[in-house]
């Protein structure tokens, strides 16, 4: 005889529908009840986040009761905080202090950072240092075959991040050698470059801004930066809007939400207005649906649309380089941007509009030629970039078959990608219909 499922049924499986939205909770964890307690200790109480597993964002924090837009979210007091201070005031003070010429800020919190991670079980931090991160997937860190596969302008942004951070290295290596007497191995093992990386991207992409006053003993870039444990396993959503700064009253770093947050959800976090390929760059993760991102036209690919043989097109693009409208130029969720415009409006003026350039960038309607001409232009741009794309996203396919080592960051592409393409079909659609009204 079968089972009436009645009520229980349709209450399990509402349950279980529940479940698949919210995170699986990770309190329990060892490194995590280590986290609390050590935070505990520096005057840290929380009650309503605990850190669990999602679906889609991965490790972050979960709210264990409703909370209100205007509702404080966290406050984490000074003492957790790792700052310039905090390496001042270890074993590393005495040598930054002594070093000339002096080290950057954020130099001596990578420092530190490798020196605290080196200690191991001797380290006040090691709690701390436990929960984060091993690896990570900004953009500097990608292998050159994922480069490769970037749109050119977070291209060169990478390949310069990386350059970068080559350099810091390449720099660094007298000072890492000045601190060999608090070490019995070689500082050269220590300080090798992945331990240098891994302490950079960890700085880049979990700092909180802070404003430091500047200290004799550090170079003169903004000392700004420190690193909140706990609070910044908040993961980010574009959708969120959060007030955060560190409050002098309670000598604490404080965030405030705008939004609501249901029992059991997620607790997010806005690190910014960012787009993707800024997200991926500075952070390693990339926003589905975000409402700031972007495709970027590259100057080489929109000068491919205009003939050679214009008699004034080097001086049209002098014009637009000298207004910086080279740059930037996009289309987004609403079609091509109206910088975007106005350059392939430039671009198009017919030799006996070509004086009227000033007015064209000032947003003038010009001729319905000229008009014309500059949306037909905008939606061969677009097409072209959709069909280039798609052969990128085609080319990730067969390479996550071949290349297991590299899926994760192949996955982040492909993310990118496919969002870039969600934009372009959206804006080529906008384009057909502006076409058809003009």
């Amino acid at each position: 005889m079968k089972k009436s499922r009645g009520r229980t049924g349709r209450k399990r499986r509402r349950k279980h529908l529940k479940s698949s939205m919210d995170g699986v909770n990770c309190s329990h964890k060892l490194e995590y009840i280590k986290l609390k307690k050590w935070l505990k200790e520096r005057g840290f109480e929380d009650n309503y986040l605990r850190p669990a597993e999602f679906l889609e964002t991965g490790r972050g924090l979960m709210a264990t009761k409703a909370l209100q837009a205007g509702g404080l979210i966290i406050s984490l007091p000074e003492k957790c905080l790792l700052t310039t201070g905090t390496v001042l005031s270890s074993c590393l003070g005495g040598h930054i202090v002594k070093w000339k010429p002096p080290v950057s800020p954020l130099l001596a919190l990578c420092t530190f950072l490798i020196v605290e991670k080196h200690a191991g079980e001797k380290s006040p931090w090691k709690p701390y240092l436990d929960v984060l991160p091993k690896t990570y997937t900004c953009a500097a860190c990608l292998e050159p075959d994922v480069i490769n596969l970037l749109p050119k302008p977070l291209k060169k942004k990478a390949q310069e991040q990386k350059m970068m951070i080559q350099e810091l290295f390449r720099s660094s290596k007298a000072f890492f050698s000045s601190l060999q007497p608090l070490f019995a191995e070689n500082t050269g093992i220590i300080f090798n470059y992945s331990a240098l990386e891994w302490a950079w991207c960890t700085i880049n992409t979990r700092t909180i801004y802070m404003k430091h006053a500047h200290r004799e003993c550090f170079s003169l870039e903004p000392d700004v930066y420190a690193l909140a444990p706990y609070l910044d396993l908040l993961n980010h959503s574009p959708n969120v809007q959060v007030k955060a700064a560190f409050n002098e009253q309670t000598r604490s770093y404080e965030i405030w939400t705008n939004s609501q947050c249901k029992k059991y959800q997620e607790v997010f976090i806005c690190y910014g207005p960012h787009d993707n390929q800024r997200l991926l760059l500075e952070y390693g993760f990339v926003a589905m649906d975000n409402p700031h991102s972007s495709v970027y036209v590259s100057p080489d690919t929109l000068l491919k649309y205009f003939s050679p043989l214009d008699k004034q097109r080097k001086a049209k693009v002098s014009i637009l380089k000298d207004h910086d409208f080279l740059e930037n130029l996009t289309f987004g969720w609403d079609g091509p941007s109206w910088r975007l415009l106005t350059a392939l409006k430039v671009l198009s003026l017919g030799a006996e509009e070509f004086a009227c350039w000033r007015r064209t960038l000032l947003g003038d309607v010009i001729s319905a030629r000229n008009e014309q001409q500059a949306l037909g232009t905008a939606a061969k741009i677009c097409h072209f970039l959709i069909e280039e794309t798609q052969h990128v996203l085609l080319q990730i396919s067969q390479l996550k078959r071949d290349k297991e080592n590299l899926k994760t960051h192949l996955a982040l592409v492909e993310m990118l990608r496919s969002e870039d393409l969600k934009i372009l079909q959206k804006s080529a659609e906008i384009l057909c219909n502006l076409n058809l009204a003009t």
